[in-house]
């Protein structure tokens, strides 16, 4: 019986000069599909292998794109996965937790059974800031130990300036690079943003905001993706288009589900297209929805989810 493996049997083959051997270890940097014996090999063999090459990257880059990235993480505290909609959970400075509308509206009571006032973090306790300098401060610390959203929460701060904090685009920009570069999803949507509407300091770039709408989107920003959608949609890409709204659907935004609906509605796009995106959206609802986030819209009037009109 032979044991030997398939990888022991590949012989490895200059895409140049034809050498065969194992010193064939020289590896296209872009597409990573072919190799040579040397970088004279390589570079000799560049006009050859370009097209294949811009080809294989195409691939390897939608790919990417276009895998399904992973839904929000749960509440910590009733372990229900978080909302998409920023009004269905907040994040806590305190201690970096996102706490969903839910539990931080749900009420406290004493050992007696009476209810208290609740100015509490309701993960770690923490009395609620004083002043805009104290909760401030919360987020400088949460910055200084590389927190990504307690980042872009500050980068936020000052693109508006809030809080006591200076309007100031420059460092709202700086922060969201940072926080990005840490692989938070909402900085690079918000860089995107900025690059596509002529904010924070930055002159439009559409190709420049395709990119980072891209880098938000494989990290799990699902308006990201629906603005990708959107975008290969009015260049007529109807199925890159599709792919985008239906992931962004699973996601939570209910204005994919509606672009999907209008899609098929002129007839490009097919009816188990439609009823596989009504679908998703529905379990993305039944995974979010309990009774005490309901309870805690009404009585707030908020939403935290959005109606698929």
């Amino acid at each position: 019986m032979n044991n030997t493996s398939s990888s022991e049997n590949t012989t490895l083959v200059c895409a140049n000069c034809g050498k065969e051997g194992s010193d064939v270890t020289n590896t296209c940097n872009k597409c990573n599909s072919v190799m040579y014996c040397n970088a004279a090999c390589k570079k000799k063999h560049r006009h050859k292998h370009k097209k294949l090459c811009e080809r294989r990257v195409a691939e390897l880059h939608d790919e990417k794109l276009f895998k399904q990235p992973p839904p929000m993480e749960d509440c910590p505290i009733c372990m229900i996965r978080l909302p998409t909609l920023a009004t269905g959970c907040t994040y806590m400075a305190c201690c970096g937790k996102m706490i969903c509308i839910g539990c931080i509206h749900a009420p406290v009571y004493d050992h007696q059974g009476n209810e208290v006032d609740n100015e509490k973090c309701p993960f770690c306790r923490t009395p609620s800031p004083i002043s805009y300098e104290e909760m401030i401060k919360r987020f400088e610390k949460r910055a200084d130990l590389n927190d990504p959203r307690g980042i872009c929460n500050l980068g936020s701060f000052y693109a508006q300036g809030l809080y006591g904090l200076p309007q100031n685009d420059g460092k709202a920009l700086e922060l969201y690079h940072r926080a990005g570069e840490l692989g938070d999803a909402d900085s690079l949507h918000n860089i995107s943003a900025a690059y596509m509407n002529d904010s924070n300091g930055v002159e439009i770039d559409k190709k420049k905001s395709k990119h980072y709408y891209e880098l938000a989107a494989i990290k799990g920003n699902a308006y990201s993706r629906h603005n990708l959608g959107s975008i290969e949609y009015r260049a007529g890409n109807i199925d890159k288009a599709l792919k985008h709204f239906l992931i962004a659907v699973k996601g939570g935004t209910a204005k994919s589900l509606s672009n999907i609906k209008n899609i098929y509605l002129r007839g490009h796009a097919t009816k188990d297209d439609y009823a596989k995106a009504l679908r998703s959206y529905q379990k993305y609802l039944d995974e979010i929805k309990s009774d005490q986030r309901d309870e805690a819209a009404a009585a707030l009037d908020h939403k935290y989810y959005e109606s698929a009109a």
